[in-house]
């Protein structure tokens, strides 16, 4: 009996942006990216010529779909959106920081440290809810593309929530136990049978 071979996800967080080089919440704000970010956005596709990859998918926002067009470029796939890759609507704190937003709400901001997953906050999305949506996605890609690779270009809380859904870790601990994604760099996972395994984290493409 042959066992079939997993399907590799690379996960990588999309280059800087203004906002997030002023450690400012941006969610479903479409904010560009940074001349620092487009630097890293070129590293990942010269990383992505030697990847030998299959197939590059992107969140809609365009800062993720700006960070994969070098990758674009030097594999010659064609580009595949995800909508459900997109990141979380962080609400009122869209564009501020944590620190801003705390003079004004601080119960909330508290409650946000002690419990990220039970907290969101106020007006943004369901973190559980978008740990499902994304997770799905990647177990979906995992079946469209089997064993193959698979470049997906997403973002900072979208990915550790996922990584925490999918690797059974409770999703209240994401921003403890993965407390950031650096912009570009790596994150692989192997899939086989629905059964996901981390195999490294966080690893600069240069």
């Amino acid at each position: 009996m042959t066992i079939p071979e997993p399907t590799t996800l690379f996960l990588t967080r999309h280059g800087e942006t203004v906002w997030h080089a002023e450690n400012r919440y941006a969610g479903v704000s479409d904010i560009e990216l940074t001349p620092r970010g487009i630097e890293q956005a070129e590293a990942l596709g010269a990383w992505a010529a030697g990847a030998a990859l299959d197939a590059v998918v992107t969140s809609p926002l365009s800062r993720a779909r700006r960070t994969a067009a070098p990758a674009v470029r030097t594999t010659g796939l064609d580009p595949v959106v995800e909508p459900e890759l997109t990141e979380l609507d962080f609400g009122i704190v869209e564009g501020r920081t944590l620190a801003e937003l705390e003079r004004s709400h601080p119960r909330e901001v508290e409650a946000f440290r002690a419990d990220p997953a039970a907290h969101p906050l106020p007006g943004g999305e369901d973190p559980l809810a978008a740990a499902g949506r994304g997770a799905g996605a990647l177990l979906r890609l995992a079946e469209a593309y089997p064993a193959r690779r698979v470049l997906v270009v997403a973002h900072n809380s979208l990915l550790r929530l996922v990584l925490c859904r999918l690797l059974t870790i409770p999703e209240s601990e994401y921003r403890r136990v993965f407390p950031r994604l650096r912009n570009c760099a790596i994150t692989e996972l192997r899939v086989a049978h629905g059964q996901v395994s981390l195999m490294s984290y966080n690893v600069p493409t240069s």
